[in-house]
């Protein structure tokens, strides 16, 4: 494993914070979980914020040329995640480029990857993911949503749910089942689906922060061309499992808790409490300190998978130890936050009596989901024991 940055590397991370530094308000308070959906101003804002990024060419810049990209060092691209991240800045990463595109590149046709991934790398399109359902989250392979062929068309019949930013989309990434026949692992295709085509209801789901992030998603007789399906017919459990490593190995979160761990610190540093400050009770330095160490293993684990990917090395069972162990230290770093600030930690953001403006009671309540979304803790674990570890079902 390599962890080096480059001195052009570290320049580029000077050059990044010049940016946000002018592109950014001098009492930015930072976008918090889900903030991009609070409402559509806010998402305004980051698609402002992003097409911004992308004339830079920095959304895509580990990308091939001719596709959008500059051709950059995986490296690169992490120094520019980890500075967003930290910045908190108003960006939601774009799920057409953390791993729509990744995935085009790999099972893609040429006409494909010409006609969606240049689209991506300027901002230009907006991509959502089709794969849960009611019945079918942790076992994916048991969707039941189906793309029957008639015709030169498929017909989609089924239900989505938990559909981040279906409601601003203008495509979906689509698994759906193509030969019913078939054992579960082995009749599903992936396709790239317009959000706008006749028969998709899309109906809004609140979450527990208050927030219409996520969607349920219908689909009634949805004619959509063959030419809408990604690489080969009944092979898109791989396409699957493929872009939910790159979904898995995201820097960008962890710089971002980096942040909230260092306010927090800061705040028991600056907080008296029974004549001393918090930061010299005992019990809080030593859960800062777990906390703190757990940060940096978070962020080599999502290091790791950096280097793997410089190296051109599967990252699968990586991925998922990242993941595993990002979103529960997210948890753990939240419950910390909650039990250092006290009854003061349920107050929201937009009070005065809110400390770090609310932050942690924000986090406190969208942590619970991060354990679940993207691949449960324990599908990680199965995936870490039998495709990393090497151990029997």
């Amino acid at each position: 494993m390599d962890f080096y940055f480059s001195a052009e590397d570290e320049a580029f991370r000077q050059e990044v914070r010049a940016f946000l530094r002018q592109e950014l308000p001098a009492d930015w308070s930072g976008f918090q979980s889900d903030d991009a959906y609070a409402s559509d101003e806010h998402y305004q804002l980051v698609r402002q914020f992003r097409k911004k990024l992308a004339d830079q060419g920095w959304l895509t810049m580990a990308w091939p040329p001719e596709y959008g990209g500059q051709g950059a060092s995986i490296w690169r691209q992490v120094v520019f995640n980890e500075e967003i991240g930290y910045a908190q800045a108003p960006y939601q990463a774009p799920m057409g480029v953390s791993w729509v595109g990744p995935a085009l590149m790999l099972y893609g046709t040429e006409e494909q990857k010409r006609q969606f991934l240049p689209a991506i790398a300027r901002d230009e399109i907006e991509f959502c993911t089709l794969y849960t359902e009611p019945g079918a989250g942790s076992d994916l392979a048991a969707l039941q949503t189906s793309a029957v062929e008639d015709g030169d068309d498929f017909v989609v019949n089924g239900q989505k749910i938990f559909t981040s930013g279906a409601h601003h989309s203008d495509y979906g990434w689509l698994a759906a089942r193509t030969d019913p026949q078939a054992p579960k692992h082995r009749d599903i295709s992936t396709f790239i689906i317009d959000m706008k085509t006749p028969g998709i209801t899309i109906s809004p789901l609140i979450n527990m922060v208050g927030v219409h992030a996520q969607n349920q998603v219908f689909f009634d007789d949805v004619r959509i061309p063959k030419s809408a399906l990604v690489g080969e017919r009944n092979r898109g459990w791989y396409n699957v499992a493929v872009a939910l490593d790159f979904e898995r190995s995201s820097i960008a979160t962890v710089a971002d808790l980096a942040r909230v761990l260092e306010e927090l610190i800061a705040y028991a540093r600056e907080t008296r409490w029974n004549g001393h400050t918090l930061a010299e009770e005992p019990a809080v330095r030593t859960k800062l300190a777990d906390r703190a160490i757990e940060l940096e293993v978070a962020r080599y684990l999502a290091y790791r998978i950096a280097s793997m990917q410089s190296a051109g090395k599967p990252f699968n069972a990586e991925a998922s130890m990242a993941k595993a162990f990002k979103s529960e230290f997210t948890q753990r770093l939240a419950n910390t936050g909650m039990q250092i600030l006290g009854l003061y930690g349920q107050i929201r953001r937009g009070s005065k009596y809110a400390p770090l403006q609310g932050r942690i009671e924000r986090l406190y309540k969208a942590a619970v989901v991060g354990t679940i979304a993207g691949g449960s803790s324990e599908i990680q674990r199965n995936i870490i024991a039998g495709r990393g570890l090497g151990l029997p079902r």
